[in-house]
């Protein structure tokens, strides 16, 4: 039973640490980058990535 009561206090976590993945996807593409790129980078650096994306300059697209 030690294990149940170790995972549920361990839920808020795991779900606030998906959202922020993908709400920086979303500010990925935003500045035209990859959002699943950005999305998995999150889930392995979570509020880090935040921070870097959110310094990085926007990516001119390509006019041809």
């Amino acid at each position: 039973m030690d294990h149940l009561s170790t995972f549920a206090g361990g839920a808020p976590w795991f779900v606030g640490w998906g959202t922020l993945a993908l709400i920086n996807a979303a500010l990925a593409q935003g500045k035209n980058r990859s959002g699943l790129l950005w999305f998995l980078l999150s889930l392995l650096c979570g509020p880090f990535a935040t921070l870097l994306l959110v310094l990085l300059p926007k990516v001119r697209s390509k006019m041809f």
